[in-house]
């Protein structure tokens, strides 16, 4: 399944298309897809029916005139990003059966801090070495973030897999890591903080009217 799906975005209109509906915060339909992509409904569906297939994409129903009963017209079929997984590897490998026995082994040695303090060095060397801006380099890492007037929110946490099992252990380990980002970007108005919600990361970057990033 993975080979499948990764195999299905190398059509370029089918990865715009995933792309696009990936970054969406509501699941999207045909419609939405043919206007902001500038395709045909047709292909729009063609598209979101064959991501969904590769497993990259759920389907949901609903109605969005909000109407129900007779009269109410048939359910919309909806797509949002799939929370499975994806990752091939050629021979096969284990990381994260070793991400997670280094982030047991940090946890149950209270080494926390030690953990947080490298993630900040990490971070500090990435924002030095970026030669980019924040939003940059934060779509670099695979954060998926989503600019606003004040702040930008993050859509995908990178280590999603372990933050599941050791929370408190990996966002802290993530809030670090980007603390660090912003002062070696000396991106000045930039400030990490925690601000967990379901379906995105469980840090958010607050920004100030002067900061330019």
């Amino acid at each position: 399944m993975s080979v499948e799906a990764i195999g299905a975005l190398r059509e370029p209109v089918r990865r715009a298309v995933y792309e696009y509906a990936a970054r969406s915060a509501e699941p999207v339909g045909r419609d939405d897809v043919a206007g902001a992509l500038g395709i045909g409904r047709t292909l729009a569906a063609f598209h979101l029916d064959r991501l969904a297939e590769a497993g990259l994409l759920d389907v949901s129903f609903e109605r969005r005139s909000g109407r129900s009963g007779p009269g109410a017209g048939r359910p919309a079929k909806l797509y949002r990003r799939s929370a499975v997984e994806h990752a091939v590897s050629l021979p096969p490998r284990r990381y994260l059966d070793a991400a997670g026995l280094l982030a047991e082994a940090v946890e149950s040695s209270g080494a926390d801090e030690h953990l947080f303090e490298a993630a900040r060095r990490r971070g500090r060397a990435m924002g030095r070495d970026a030669g980019a801006g924040l939003v940059e380099v934060l779509a670099g890492q695979g954060y998926e973030p989503v600019p606003g007037a004040d702040r930008i929110e993050l859509g995908n946490c990178p280590f999603h897999s372990v933050a599941r099992d050791y929370p408190p252990l990996v966002c802290g380990m993530n809030l670090a890591l980007l603390e660090g980002l912003v002062e070696g970007l000396d991106a000045d108005g930039a400030v990490p903080r925690m601000d967990p919600l379901a379906g995105r990361c469980c840090v958010a970057i607050d920004i100030s009217k002067n900061n330019d990033d």
